[in-house]
């Protein structure tokens, strides 16, 4: 049997995409799978780990829990489109900067959700970013580098005043 498609407009990492997609197919799938947004990453399925993080129209959310038709007339931005014309973007490389990567696999959702807090509080307190993270998991981290690098950001953006 042949699945259902419809047609959905939205706004990717900045760009406008036109894309036709099975109605049950889930929007870490559409990302993956028909995008090459290889960057967000398939753990759990289940909206239980934090691996498949991006934003839609500005709020952080569970990849693998939406449909790709609710896509449409959406703005969603991956890891890959935090990425500034400069190079990586500051919570990126703060990531990197304080060892806060291991395997990598968890890592773009965890920035995803980070650069989410701190773009919403930009005095984001260490506990605070904690607290915010509660729903990003990591199996080869004690989350001490993560909350660093975060930290060094909202440390970074007090001293410009950009806040």
């Amino acid at each position: 049997m042949k699945s259902v498609e419809t047609e959905i407009r939205f706004k990717l990492n900045g760009r406008d995409v036109c894309l036709n997609v099975p109605v049950t197919m889930k929007t870490l799938t559409m990302l993956r799978d028909k995008l090459g947004m290889t960057g967000t990453k398939y753990a759990c399925g289940e909206g239980e780990c934090g691996a498949c993080t991006i934003k839609v129209d500005g709020q952080t959310l569970n990849s693998c829990l939406m449909y790709a038709v609710d896509c449409d007339g959406r703005e969603l931005v991956t890891i890959e489109g935090l990425r500034t014309p400069e190079g990586l973007h500051p919570m990126q490389q703060a990531f990197v900067d304080h060892g806060a990567i291991q395997c990598g696999f968890c890592m773009p959702g965890m920035i995803m959700q980070a650069d989410y807090l701190v773009e919403n509080n930009p005095k984001l307190t260490r506990e605070e970013a904690q607290r915010g993270l509660e729903g990003n998991l990591c199996r080869c981290t004690g989350y001490t580098k993560v909350l660093d690098a975060v930290e060094a950001v909202v440390e970074t953006k007090k001293c410009c005043g950009r806040c």
